[in-house]
């Protein structure tokens, strides 16, 4: 799984870096893109929070036949969810992109990106919905593969879409986006027809049990949903600060970004791949191996984000070499780089920490997290770096809300593990 996902997101971050050959202006725009990108994966993502963990528990507890009636009813609401979402920000994008500080004759580059991307933005919703059953299912082989598969599909036709072949110019910016778009197509094929195979969704029973699960649903999406939109939330505002500072910064900003999500590869796969588990320990009352697989997740984040966030920060000057496109961009991204790598090992910390406690019936607990991490810890710091230091000021501020929102999620976690009814092993 940590190999599929560092395929997903080491292609996206090579998009960035073909579109910096682009220059400043095309991978600007792209970045003025990525909170509202993040804000569909934040939707999809706090429904497949809710479909692992409702179809893990039921699985558990030997409900065979009501997980097929909830994998057949997730994937028909995601669908339609996230493609309501993306015409929401088809229509209101001008208005949007102007409020995050792009200039006026930025706009006519943005849009010729943002159609093709909306169209893979669902397209990767759908894709990951269906991920997300297999996961639930104890299967992470096939969507760690697919990931891989599309990963590759997209680098293969990053630079013939984005720079041409031969006579054709090829399509600048928005090819991009549409590599994005027959990766995803191609993933979606695959995925239907093993799909297909399997006795997993259902066609008679849906309306009776959205009756009965939609409250359930609603009680782990709902504050996962929310708990995954204040990233994107916090995204737009920390953009809007770095758009005051300068186009490269925001380039080099958008870079970071990319660099951030592959960084955190390990513990993305284990926020994908933990929940399931964890929800099947949740329904057995398995509090014992609940507290065994928390501990060994957390010592893999922390000693794998240090170790690499440190080299990192020491090999920045080179690192922002090879990706940046401009002197000017490779100079922001270094100095963005020596301060933010390492600090994701408490990131990766509280990242762990909330998606397991959307797998074991404290949602609303992990929302709050969510929000005191970018709200109280993260953003404050940011704007006040910023305020005081420029670029520098702002990495370093990130990195201190970072680290404390580490610390508070440990010091949550501790105190919910510790209760009488949850301690099978001290957490050390």
């Amino acid at each position: 799984m940590a190999i599929g996902v560092l395929a997903l997101l080491g292609f996206q971050l090579v998009d960035s870096a073909f579109i910096a050959r682009l220059g400043t202006s095309p991978l600007a725009a792209q970045s003025f893109t990525f909170p509202l990108s993040f804000l569909i994966i934040g939707v999809q993502v706090g429904l497949g929070i809710a479909i692992a963990a409702l179809i893990s528990r039921a699985l558990g507890a030997g409900e065979r036949a009501r997980s097929r009636r909830l994998g057949s009813l997730v994937l028909i609401v995601g669908t339609l969810v996230i493609a309501g979402l993306a015409l929401a920000l088809w229509w209101a994008q001008a208005a949007i992109f102007l409020r995050l500080g792009a200039a006026p004759d930025a706009l006519a580059l943005i849009r010729s990106y943002w159609g093709p991307q909306l169209v893979a933005a669902w397209l990767g919703a759908v894709l990951y919905f269906g991920y997300s059953l297999f996961r639930a299912h104890g299967n992470t082989r096939l969507p760690g593969t697919l990931m891989v598969v599309t990963s590759l599909a997209n680098l293969a036709l990053d630079p013939l879409l984005i720079f041409g072949l031969g006579p054709w110019d090829g399509l600048g910016l928005p090819g991009a986006a549409w590599a994005t778009v027959m990766a995803f197509g191609l993933g979606l094929t695959v995925l239907g027809r093993r799909l297909a195979g399997t006795n997993w969704l259902a066609v008679s029973g849906l309306a009776g049990e959205l009756c009965r699960s939609a409250r359930p649903f609603l009680g782990i999406a709902g504050p996962a949903m929310i708990g995954q939109l204040m990233p994107p939330l916090a995204a737009m505002l920390a953009i809007s600060v770095v758009a005051w500072l300068g186009e490269s910064q925001v380039a080099a900003w958008g870079l970071a970004s990319r660099l951030e999500t592959v960084s955190l590869m390990v513990v993305l796969a284990m926020t994908m791949s933990l929940p399931p588990w964890l929800g099947r320990c949740y329904g057995a009352g398995d509090w014992e191996q609940v507290h065994r697989l928390m501990r060994l997740a957390l010592q893999v984040a922390v000693l794998w984000q240090l170790a690499l966030g440190v080299g990192l920060a020491l090999a920045s000057p080179w690192v922002a070499g090879a990706l940046a496109g401009t002197p000017d961009v490779r100079d922001d991204l270094s100095i963005l780089l020596r301060y933010l790598p390492p600090s994701y090992a408490a990131l990766g910390v509280c990242m762990l920490v909330v998606s397991a406690g959307n797998a074991l019936g404290w949602p609303l607990r992990s929302m709050l997290m969510s929000a005191a991490r970018l709200f109280v810890c993260y953003l404050p710091a940011l704007g006040l770096g910023a305020w005081l230091a420029g670029l520098p000021g702002l990495a370093l501020g990130a990195a201190i809300g970072n680290l404390l929102a580490g610390l508070a999620a440990w010091g949550l976690l501790r105190r919910i593990l510790g209760s009488p009814r949850r301690q099978g092993v001290e957490v050390q």
